[in-house]
């Protein structure tokens, strides 16, 4: 039996799995925490260290890598990493990014140059920081990789090469979906002064071997490692219930959008993964259940308790504005207030629907540019309530998978990393991956509650237009 292995370098710790090359099956795992050093790469090579000790790796003949998708490592002529710790989203980096869709002549510029707009935890908006926080870190800065590049070159033993794949290339702000090119005026547009940037090689493609003899893989972003784990393609959607949201779905195409309502990814197969994100998911369930002095569980009980359409009350939910539609200073709305409707298992009701509507309509942004979305997978921890599970097939008008608890990031790592072992050995060809089998779990159909979950949507539509006239274009666009 062949096994290989796939490494996840999250923003807190490194997971690591074996899998049978055959069949996908998790023979061993590990984890470890970065150290209290913190989200630094000596910290991620420390705790990778520590979750392969053990013998974690013996008999692994190929390893795949994935890392948290911003993780950004400038280098210095001497290959050492430069720079200060920059925070997460603050005004510097929000600054940034105006200032950087201001250089190129707007959102439209950059979303026909690259897929995407910058935002404000972006390589390329990153870079720009760098260049204004730390100008000295910014001369010295000769070569920009991202978390899992950086990693696949230490294990490689630091060779004269720098890689990278599609799918991480397409999260930087600097590579072009459409073109499939990097687009070097962009990051010398952020940083102030040319730099090299990795090769960007195929999703079948192996960056190299370790001085012990082990093949790694061209490594990928964590979106694409989880798309390739859960073993989703042509017609298939995934939609995250965070404390936002976000819908990516296969496609056979890059999508440029001028509003930058979609992110044109690419995925790790050769396909895309264009992504549309909401600021409002669980965080609109949450609220209601603060409202009502309710966990989510017992919120979930009471929304059922009520029928679809929450007799009559719609839940605009907009709570921290919105992204998708684009409303980035209205607040959400409760409209349809009657005396009868004025009880908790409809106000209940109407947080489910509205969050899951706003998906939908997010999703709907997607099929309007023609992506075929037949199935979703539904995930989150959010997405094991009744309610979601109740409503969501009807509501998106599709089947809903809720995939069995895994850590499919990895998984899709250790996927990638047989797909390469595979061609190497002239088992597999480059043109689909190893036929794992999908994740696990529950399938629940809209059956003949479609119809339902249409009403419901248009009453929903109704109510957003009639507050936010122009929001979207009608449904059936």
């Amino acid at each position: 039996m062949g096994i290989v292995a796939g490494l996840d370098s999250s923003s807190v710790h490194t997971r690591i799995v074996v899998c049978d090359t055959e069949t996908g099956q998790v023979v061993r795992q590990g984890m470890a925490e970065h150290p209290v050093s913190g989200n630094t790469p000596g910290a991620w090579l420390l705790s990778l260290g520590e979750a392969t000790d053990g013998g974690m790796l013996d008999g692994v003949t190929a390893i795949g890598v994935t890392a948290q998708p911003l993780g950004l490592v400038p280098l210095d002529a001497d290959g050492q990493p430069v720079g200060t710790a920059l925070a997460d989203g603050d005004d510097g980096a929000r600054t940034a990014a105006l200032g950087l869709v201001e250089a190129l002549g707007g959102r439209a510029a950059w979303a026909e140059a690259v897929g995407s707009v910058p935002h404000v935890n972006q390589p390329v908006t990153r870079l720009r920081r760098l260049a204004r926080e730390d100008p000295e870190a910014a001369k010295r800065t000769t070569t920009v990789l991202q978390a899992q590049d950086w990693l696949v070159w230490e294990l490689l033993g630091r060779p004269r090469r720098w890689t990278t794949d599609r799918g991480c290339a397409s999260e930087t702000g600097y590579w072009s979906a459409v073109s499939g090119t990097w687009r070097y005026e962009l990051a010398e547009l952020a940083l102030g002064h040319p730099v090299n940037l990795p090769d960007v090689i195929g999703p079948a493609e192996s960056a190299g071997r370790t001085p012990e003899g082990l093949l790694i893989s061209a490594g990928t972003g964590e979106t694409m490692a989880a798309a390739l784990g859960l073993g989703v393609g042509p017609g298939d959607a995934v939609i995250s219930l965070g404390a936002s949201g976000s819908v990516c779905a296969v496609h056979d195409e890059a999508l440029t959008d001028p509003t930058g309502t979609i992110t044109s990814f690419a995925d790790a197969t050769g396909r895309h993964l264009p992504v549309v994100r909401t600021l409002n998911a669980t965080r609109v369930l949450r609220g209601a259940a603060e409202m009502l002095g309710q966990d989510l569980p017992a919120l979930s009980e009471l929304a059922l308790r009520s029928t679809p359409g929450a007799h009559g009350l719609v839940l605009l939910p907009y709570l921290a504005g919105e992204r998708t539609p684009d409303l980035p200073h209205t607040a959400g709305t409760l409209a349809g207030l009657r005396r009868e409707s004025m009880k908790p298992e409809h106000l209940a009701r109407a947080a489910f629907e509205g969050m899951l509507c706003g998906l939908a309509d997010a999703a709907d942004v997607l099929r309007n540019r023609g992506v075929r979305i037949d199935r979703v997978f539904l995930l989150g921890p959010a997405a094991e309530l009744p309610a979601v599970k109740a409503l969501a097939p009807a509501l998106f008008g599709a089947r809903v998978v809720i995939p069995e608890p895994a850590d499919y990031t990895a998984i899709g790592a250790a996927r990638q990393a047989a797909w390469a072992q595979g061609v190497a050995d002239g088992t597999l060809t480059p043109a689909e991956p190893p036929a794992w089998p999908g994740a696990p779990g529950a399938t629940l159909d809209p059956g003949e509650e479609r119809a339902v979950g249409s009403a419901v949507r248009q009453q929903f539509a109704a109510v957003r237009e009639e507050h936010h006239p122009g929001a979207f274009a009608p449904l059936d666009a």
